[in-house]
């Protein structure tokens, strides 16, 4: 159900970051094409000695039907400029020595074994290193491997890497003789393994290979001698041959962090087919960097990730996620929380435990200290951990995120937005003065100059005495008006909050439906993360009739206050975002229009389907046999005889998270019972719509004449 999305000038002085101008009517409405044509920031990493930043970017390519991923390189000498061009890298990785960046890339590779593709776009995700100082990047190795995670060595002198074990070409064409195209839902799946590659040596054969001839004759040579006596060695020979095996796993490698003495590798684990079916999938693992078997290390229902050493490595540090178990009991959709774990002995300790927000991202500072994000209310800050205390660091107002601290540096990194601002990538040369930010990157001017919405925290009383909080944005200079059209607006999740940071795509537009005239009204209803445990675990087992509640009694006080007009109101959402606009509009028929996507209607058959299955269930306390009558009373789908709202719905044609048939089956029973709707199916799409950039757009600008044509009046 989860679901949360994310030219240059510099400044190279450290400053403030002041509140926008309030001229704001004067400024022109940001229109639909400016407010997706916009450049997102997906990741950023310091060097390691805090003198340098790569940072990674998402930009549509209207073009060619695609986003592009490319990487840039700030310094303090030059500021920014782009590192790679071919828009298709990701998840880059500094070496120790800060000399050299590693990424993912799926880009072609000429002379190898692509040459068996008609396209790029069916390369393998390899593993690429390119110099800082300048030139260009050159694969690790030429067979057709993706890597799932790597890691460089402490020394950096080779690069650990996970890739699904290879089958033989042997193998390969009796898999094809025997099954043909037929999927074996299970039994076809193989586990990871762990590699360990020199660079070196890996760079300098790949600088030997100057064309694709050349290229050809090392693979043809590499499955000839050579790759005889690497069979013999490692029993495969379609690995690299200087790669050398550490470990196994009979299911994925998702992360990878090798120990500052050189002396072990820890890795966090996964399903292969990527669907969540059982939480004990998810564990960690440590395994000696010469080789050998790897050692479990967690036994639990939790999901966890982000795996750090502490410097003297004696300690993993590491974080389970909101709405991903905890390492405390049973599973339970609680708050993101932060652990350390000593590898040898398997005992944990629960860091920052006094905090009742839920916890991020953390980094560790070169003297030990722990300084992780928090979010709590409508902001999410930075804190220092101490034990089971956390101290808020100063900060400005909005939200941080995109933490990370370098290794020989007290410098931190760190992205920061507010609903108004975009985000942008930030140096703090004090890690505990996060409010002291220098500027890095300044993507997305635009928004600078358009009218801007305003916005404020808005509380209201459940009926059950809870205080539930929720924001209003309002349209440019009308902050405070009273009997607007309003459009409820709902987060997905559930475990999720919205607050004030920034958001301007296809799945959170409520800044571009403010700035058409509506007052957009964001529930944060009970099933949230940031309220405290208590207050997420009430969403269970009543997955969206206790929220829905929460929900239609904020819109009755927002009527009650004058805000919104009982005559125009609207509604709508994405993943569970839709399956609360879904339930909703069964519920009450206020609402004059409805616009929902990737949303279920009942909860069977999307347990069935679901790569989220095992949350499910805790959500409806059970399996679908073990609570047959929830699993009903909690569907929309029962109770659709009394929907009248005109609705809109939108699907991935490929969505595992919510199956694009809970769209089929909700569109049916609307156009059975006459209800007025359209459905917009998007080919080839998950659940993040990530491949096209122009459905995304179709979605959204569909999605506001709807709003306009039943609901404006």
């Amino acid at each position: 159900m989860r679901s949360r999305n994310f030219c240059l000038t510099l400044c190279a002085s450290f400053c403030l970051i002041v509140p926008t101008s309030p001229a704001q009517t004067a400024k022109p409405a940001i229109t639909l094409d400016e407010y997706l044509n916009t450049t997102g920031i997906t990741e950023a990493h310091l060097s390691p000695d805090g003198t340098a930043a790569v940072i990674a970017t998402e930009t549509p390519d209207w073009k060619a039907n695609n986003f592009r991923h490319d990487l840039w390189l700030w310094t303090a000498a030059a500021g920014l400029r782009p590192l790679t061009h071919s828009g298709s890298e990701e998840n880059a990785q500094w070496s120790p020595d800060g000399k050299w960046i590693a990424f993912v890339s799926d880009r072609y590779l000429s002379g190898g074994a692509d040459d068996d593709a008609k396209s790029s776009e069916s390369g393998a995700d390899r593993l690429w290193v390119i110099p800082v100082a300048g030139g260009e990047a050159l694969p690790m190795y030429r067979e057709k491997l993706d890597v799932h995670a790597f890691a460089w060595s402490p020394d950096g002198a080779s690069i650990y890497y996970a890739t699904t074990k290879p089958l033989t070409h042997e193998q390969e064409e009796t898999q094809k003789a025997d099954w043909k195209d037929v999927v074996r839902w299970r039994e076809q799946h193989r586990g990871d393994l762990l590699l360990k590659q020199a660079v070196q040596a890996a760079l300098a054969r790949s600088l030997v290979v100057e064309g694709p001839a050349k290229a050809a004759a090392e693979a043809k040579a590499s499955d000839g001698k050579d790759g005889d006596k690497k069979s013999e060695k490692d029993g495969d020979a379609t690995l690299p041959k200087d790669a050398e095996t550490i470990a196994t796993s009979s299911i994925s490698i998702t992360e990878i962090a090798p120990s500052p003495d050189g002396k072990s590798v820890a890795f966090v684990t996964g399903p292969v087919h990527h669907r969540i079916e059982n939480p004990k999938d998810y564990e960690i693992f440590v395994a000696s960097a010469g080789g050998g078997e790897a050692r479990q290390i967690t036994h639990n229902d939790a999901v966890e990730s982000q795996l750090r050493w502490s410097a003297d490595s004696k300690w993993l540090h590491f974080t389970v996620s909101a709405a991903a178990g905890s390492l405390e009991g049973k599973y339970r959709d609680v708050q993101g929380r932060l652990y350390r774990l000593d590898p040898a002995t398997g005992k944990f300790e629960r860091l920052g435990a006094a905090f009742d927000g839920s916890w991020d991202q953390f980094t560790l500072l070169p003297d030990g200290r722990e300084i992780a994000l928090g979010l709590k209310g409508t902001e999410e800050q930075l804190y220092l951990i101490e034990g089971e205390k956390a101290t808020k660091l100063p900060g400005l107002a909005g939200s941080y995120a995109g933490l990370e601290s370098a290794r020989n540096s007290s410098a931190i990194l760190i992205r920061h937005s507010a609903i108004t601002r975009a985000p942008q990538v930030y140096l703090a040369a004090d890690p505990l003065r996060p409010d002291q930010l220098a500027p890095l990157t300044n993507f997305n001017p635009i928004f600078a100059e358009k009218a801007q919405p305003e916005w404020e925290p808005y509380t209201w009383k459940a009926d059950d005495g809870r205080t539930v909080e929720g924001v209003l944005i309002f349209p440019p200079g009308q902050k405070g008006a009273k009997h607007l059209r309003m459009f409820t607006f709902i987060h997905g999740g559930p475990a999720d909050a919205d607050g004030n940071r920034f958001g301007a795509d296809w799945y959170d537009w409520a800044t571009l439906a403010a700035t058409n005239g509506w007052l957009v009204f964001r529930p944060n209803y009970r099933g949230s993360s940031g309220y405290g445990d208590d207050f997420m675990l009430e969403i269970s087992p009543h997955l969206v009739s206790k929220p829905g509640r929460d929900i239609l009694e904020g819109v009755d006080a927002l009527v009650k206050d004058g805000y919104a007009d009982p005559n125009r109101l609207a509604i709508g959402g994405y993943s569970y975002g839709g399956y609360m606009t879904n339930w909703l509009i069964t519920q009450t028929t206020r609402f004059k229009a409805a616009v929902t996507g990737a949303g279920a209607v009942e909860h069977a058959a999307n347990w069935g389907n679901d790569d989220e299955t095992w949350d499910d269930a805790w959500y409806l306390g059970g399996r679908p046999w073990e609570n047959p009558a929830l699993y009903q009373s909690e569907a929309a789908l029962f109770q659709f005889d009394k929907v009248k709202t005109p609705t809109h719905l939108v699907q991935g044609g490929a969505d595992v998270r919510v199956s694009y048939l809970e769209g089929v089956t909700m569109e049916r029973a609307l156009e059975a019972l006459g209800i007025p709707h359209s459905f917009l199916v998007f080919p080839g799409e998950g659940h993040g719509l990530p491949k096209n950039p122009w459905h995304g757009y179709i979605k959204l600008r569909e999605e506001l004449k709807w709003l306009d044509t039943y609901a404006a009046k």
